[in-house]
């Protein structure tokens, strides 16, 4: 006789979340801030993270605070919230600093350096 009441829940994969998608349609910095835009209407979210990500976000915080406070890998964060952002249900700003690098300009001296 098994007690049920000490076993622990059934473990979710990340890509069920996202039904086996890896990436996003739209990559959202760390630092993008995601905030709700609406009203959440039961039509317009589709899973309990959604839900929880759109209450969440009723207050701005950040991608990587979102994937931090549902427990879920960044990746799968960012794909939720495109979804959500693809449907309305978010908006995502993400700040671009005027005199930032370009990055594929620092992946390209980054790969240059290793060969040495």
């Amino acid at each position: 006789m098994s007690n049920h009441a000490s076993e622990p829940p059934p473990l979710v994969r990340p890509y069920a979340l996202t039904r086996g998608r890896t990436q996003p349609k739209r990559v959202f910095p760390l630092e993008a801030l995601v905030i709700t835009d609406r009203y959440v209407i039961d039509g317009y979210v589709r899973s309990p993270e959604e839900r929880t990500i759109a209450e969440l976000c009723r207050e701005s915080r950040s991608v990587a605070e979102v994937a931090a406070l549902i427990r879920v890998p960044l990746g799968v964060a960012r794909v939720l919230i495109g979804d959500l952002a693809e449907r309305g249900v978010v908006q995502v700003h993400a700040s671009k600093v005027p005199d930032a690098p370009d990055t594929a300009l620092l992946e390209r001296v980054l790969s240059g350096l290793r060969k040495l």
